[in-house]
């Protein structure tokens, strides 16, 4: 792309664009132009119409992958061209939305005892549960984002850019400590080079941590899908599950819209607790393999349920 990937890179640094944004803009251009093979400014609205569909149809790309790549195209027509003119979009696709996965308490015990690198892997799983952090909040975690005094974590660029402030839990705050103790980080909390004193050492790579937490949930026998995100679901479950109010869960989430943290009402098993099945109501008894059952469970005829 030459001149126009210069241009394209100032336009995004221009709108303070997250690096990442960036790379995945870059890429979705780079991948028109090796279809057609020639520069893309030389490629029609339609052409970019034709791509997108190749992408659905025969590179059976997922939709929000294609709206992405839509996205980038349209940002580099629209503001690298110049060519205001040029919309691209594709329609929206009704999609299967599978509820999150969300780790009960025994499943958390098995998770934080089977780490390799126990003290430092055990804090970050404890941190990203405790906090309802994302891994890319946890990695970025400095010493001076932990404050024992008022018992908070602050959590500075977290998504949208945005900075909040959630719980430091005790026990986290003393598992913290031991950490400190024998890993004396001074800048990044988690950094990449175990025990340095240099304060520039970058933080530890979200790859890195993906990597140790799916390892660490298979070695603890858990099936359930999901990544280090399944901390955050599970956070904010069992907050609602323990009575706290769903505004003070948002907050705490980083969530811009309440939205987003009603979707937790469907995982938390406090909404059901309250509403027997229909089955349980019934006032006659029903037939088993092994004679009549009561509506409380146990048996009229035959052995009692072990």
């Amino acid at each position: 792309m030459g001149k126009l990937r210069d241009i394209m890179v100032r336009e995004m640094q221009l709108r303070s664009f997250d690096p990442r944004t960036q790379k995945s803009y870059l890429k979705a251009v780079e991948g028109l132009v090796r279809y057609y093979g020639r520069s893309p400014d030389k490629i029609t609205c339609e052409e970019v119409h034709d791509y997108l569909l190749y992408l659905l149809d025969h590179q059976k790309k997922g939709w929000g992958t294609v709206n992405g790549i839509c996205s980038s195209l349209r940002f580099f027509y629209n503001k690298t061209l110049r060519q205001h003119q040029s919309t691209f979009s594709i329609p929206k696709r009704r999609r299967a939305k599978p509820l999150p996965a969300v780790l009960n308490e025994e499943e958390l015990k098995r998770l934080f005892s089977v780490t390799r690198n126990k003290l430092r892997d055990q804090t970050l799983i404890m941190a990203g549960y405790s906090a309802g952090l994302r891994i890319s909040e946890v990695v970025a975690l400095k010493v001076a984002n932990i404050d024992s005094v008022r018992m908070m974590i602050h959590v500075e660029g977290g998504k949208g850019k945005k900075d909040r402030y959630t719980l430091l839990s005790k026990r986290l705050l003393l598992q913290l400590r031991e950490y400190w103790l024998e890993y004396r980080p001074d800048h990044y909390l988690f950094p990449r080079c175990n025990k340095h004193k240099n304060s520039q050492c970058p933080h530890i790579s979200i790859r890195t941590v993906d990597t140790m937490f799916r390892k660490a949930k298979a070695r603890a026998g858990i099936t359930k899908k999901g990544g280090f995100h399944v901390l955050r679901h599970s956070f904010a479950t069992h907050l609602l599950e323990a009575g706290t109010d769903l505004r003070t869960i948002q907050v705490l989430m980083g969530h811009a819209v309440i939205r987003s943290t009603t979707g937790y009402l469907q995982l938390t098993r406090k909404t059901f607790d309250s509403t027997p099945s229909p089955l349980d109501l019934l006032k006659v008894g029903t037939k088993t393999s092994k004679g009549l059952c009561n509506v409380n469970g146990s048996r009229s005829m035959g052995n009692t349920i072990p």
